[in-house]
């Protein structure tokens, strides 16, 4: 049976797509079939194309990325600029699509976890919705602990499981990384699967090597 996860961010611009990809390139360098997914993508297709770089099946564009939205705005806005409305509905549709392509994918939201995508439904009705495992890509700068707490009381209380989460180390000047990382591993209730230091020059073949994939 096929691996699903969704993977969600503390914040926006945490490095969920460099996780994701690294996910990816760990799966395959284990003959596993990687395939990313990228629901919602807002103000470009960076995002999309870093996973589908990353993983080593094909599948149609329109499928890996359902909604790709012109301005770098919260998906609910981007999506009434653009005229659309995102369906939660069509996305389940391409992703059962992609599951059966896939021995690993990997769903990586837009934004944080509870990031607006309609007037009335949010990432973390998408994440239920599918009914996937989450792993949690907490980014390392000040203020990350709240932010990881709150985010993963809201994963639990949407009946989801914490398969795991990845520090990733955002402010390069952040005090006290190793006891942050020591507080979230003591409150978490969730395995590590790897700390990414930070890089100037992110790179997802690189951090594949830091990383555990989850169970």
């Amino acid at each position: 049976m096929s691996r699903a996860y969704f993977l969600a961010g503390t914040d926006t611009e945490v490095g969920k797509t460099l996780i994701a990809a690294a996910l990816l390139r760990a799966a395959a360098a284990q003959g596993l079939r990687a395939l990313g997914m990228k629901p919602v993508a807002a103000g470009g297709a960076e995002d999309v194309d870093a996973l589908v770089a990353a993983g080593n099946v094909a599948a149609p564009r329109e499928i890996v990325n359902p909604y790709l939205l012109r301005e770098p705005l919260s998906p609910h806005l981007a999506a009434r600029h653009d005229g659309v409305a995102v369906d939660l509905e069509r996305i389940a549709r391409c992703f059962n699509e992609l599951r059966g392509r896939a021995d690993f994918l990997v769903v990586e939201g837009a934004g944080g976890f509870r990031v607006p995508l309609s007037d009335t439904q949010d990432g973390a009705d998408l994440a239920a919705r599918l009914g996937l495992p989450v792993v949690l890509v907490v980014g390392l700068r000040l203020g990350c602990l709240n932010h990881a707490l709150l985010t993963t009381e809201a994963v639990r209380a949407r009946g989801l499981r914490l398969a795991g989460w990845v520090a990733n180390q955002v402010d390069a000047r952040m005090a006290c990384v190793a006891e942050n990382v020591d507080t979230l591993q003591a409150r978490l209730a969730a395995p590590l699967l790897g700390f990414v230091p930070h890089q100037a020059k992110p790179d997802a073949a690189r951090v594949a090597g830091l990383l555990k994939l989850p169970d």
